[in-house]
């Protein structure tokens, strides 16, 4: 259900020239341990002003949108609700347009699914999204990620984690080496 819905959104976004790459669930699946998901999260590279290519797409996807008034709920939120109505499976698609988005873009890794290329996040850009949600369920799935792939890019991400600790007053750094140093 999810691979054959996962195929489609990036034959289509690549069709589009839509730059993007998974998150969520989906991505820790592909680096961590196996869980249950019910969504597909999706970081777009492209803001706002693309949003009538992005509602094409998903009509074209045939989603349904999830959201009443979709222009203002996206201008307030980032965030395109969607639904597949045969599966139930929600997809959001996220836009984006910091510097760190653009780059964690670039370093996402291809996967072929079925002779579909399909762009998933790098594990340590994974890593930063779930620290920066920080959920309990996210610091669950970094933990399995870290225990999983011990040779991850450390650097990379405590240099991004400070960067969003000085620009949204965080703590992001100290909850990955409290995480890190347990792994």
């Amino acid at each position: 259900m999810f691979k054959d819905l996962i195929k489609k959104i990036a034959v289509e976004l690549a069709a589009g020239q839509i730059p993007y790459m998974i998150i969520g669930g989906q991505a820790v699946l592909l680096y961590g341990e196996p869980r249950l998901t019910r969504d597909i999260d999706i970081t777009l590279g492209v803001g706002v002003e693309k949003l009538p290519v992005i509602k094409a797409t998903v009509r074209a996807l045939g989603l349904e949108i999830e959201a009443e008034n979709i222009d203002d709920f996206v201008r307030e939120t980032m965030v395109f609700p969607a639904a597949e109505a045969k599966s139930g499976i929600r997809v959001d698609f996220v836009f984006s347009f910091s510097p760190y988005e653009r780059q964690a873009i670039e370093r996402a890794t291809t996967i072929s699914f079925d002779d579909v290329p399909v762009r998933f996040a790098a594990l340590e850009d994974v890593v930063i999204h779930k620290v920066v949600a920080g959920r309990a369920r996210d610091l669950e799935d970094i933990h399995s990620i870290l225990l999983k792939n011990p040779g991850y890019d450390r650097e990379y991400i405590r240099s991004w984690l400070k960067e969003l600790d000085d620009a949204l007053e965080g703590n992001f750094l100290g909850k990955f080496n409290a995480i890190a140093s347990q792994a």
